[in-house]
């Protein structure tokens, strides 16, 4: 028997899956009559070159994916979009100035990670002030609070981006972590929210599953990893943050070895970062890559979560 909290569960995921699904074949449509394209990084691998021509900023469809919780009375849960929200205008921003100049190349590295600190700041000092936890019964003061949840921020949201390069990665990433969260979220404002995160990562898979008929954007992956911070803080275990972002991690540390390698020692560690490209330029097909990080990140979330929990 369905008890009533979970059928409505089940009705908001599909209330969103074929409403962010809809719009995204809507959106599609209108960046195809505007003619505006993915534009290729000259520094990325040569086979990406042909997917030069594929519509992106399919992310900003994905902050809608709210209007049905508001709808079936969730609305509490509409707390935990702050930091989403201010994540996703930093990369929309970023998206809109590679659209005008017609680029691979939007704000410049600090520019973005000014405005990363600063749209964080607001829901960092809000969020600490009403007391935040690394594990039940270890509460943080807001002395350490905040500082770590700017980092975080910054870091996850970054992360996200990083991991979108492979079409379908990041979205069927993060539906995967919000499949982790919801043990962890029984009967609290977070379950809708991560039923509607869910939701939107599978409708926009049905698109940028390869070949990819649209890419997220910059926009997109903020959204998604405002959202698993978010989430991690609402459940009282803000550790939870590192197995739910387990790949994501993986990625953008394969990204900061490869720089400190080739500015410190003038050699590379790997062919090319982040991970992802690594192992295309060995040879791995796209598809093969996706769904082996996918399981990666199955592996490395039961273990992480494992340890926490051993420990502490």
């Amino acid at each position: 028997m369905i008890s009533h909290d979970s059928l409505g569960l089940v009705i908001l995921f599909l209330l969103v899956f074929l409403s962010q699904g809809l719009l995204q074949e809507l959106w599609i449509r209108f960046m195809r009559a505007l003619k505006i394209r993915q534009v290729a990084k000259e520094y990325g691998p040569e086979g990406h070159q042909i997917k030069a021509g594929t519509p992106s900023m399919g992310g900003v469809i994905f902050p809608l994916c709210v209007v049905p919780m508001y709808l079936l009375g969730y609305r509490e849960a509409l707390n935990l979009t702050a930091l989403p929200a201010l994540a996703a205008a930093v990369g929309f921003v970023d998206d809109y100035l590679k659209v005008i100049r017609r680029s691979g190349d939007g704000l410049s590295s600090l520019q973005k990670l000014f405005l990363q600190v600063a749209l964080s700041l607001p829901w960092c000092l809000m969020v600490s002030r009403g007391g935040l936890s690394l594990m039940p019964g270890i509460p943080l003061s807001p002395a350490l609070a905040v500082p770590l949840l700017i980092f975080l921020s910054v870091g996850i949201q970054n992360a996200v981006n990083v991991t979108d390069g492979l079409d379908g990665l990041a979205a069927g990433a993060v539906a995967i972590s919000m499949l982790g969260f919801l043990p962890f979220l029984s009967r609290s404002i977070g379950m809708p929210f991560a039923v509607s995160i869910f939701g939107a990562a599978l409708a926009f898979l049905w698109h940028n599953g390869h070949p990819a008929r649209v890419f997220m954007g910059d926009g997109g992956a903020h959204f998604l990893a405002g959202g698993i911070l978010a989430l991690a803080v609402s459940t009282s275990c803000l550790l939870l943050v590192l197995p739910m972002g387990f790949l994501f991690g993986v990625e953008i540390t394969s990204v900061a070895i490869q720089i400190v390698a080739i500015r410190r020692f003038g050699r590379r560690v790997f062919r090319m970062s982040p991970l992802h490209h690594h192992f295309e330029l060995i040879g791995w097909p796209e598809t093969r890559i996706v769904t082996r990080f996918w399981l990666v990140h199955v592996v490395g979330m039961g273990i992480l979560i494992s340890i926490i929990y051993w420990i502490f």
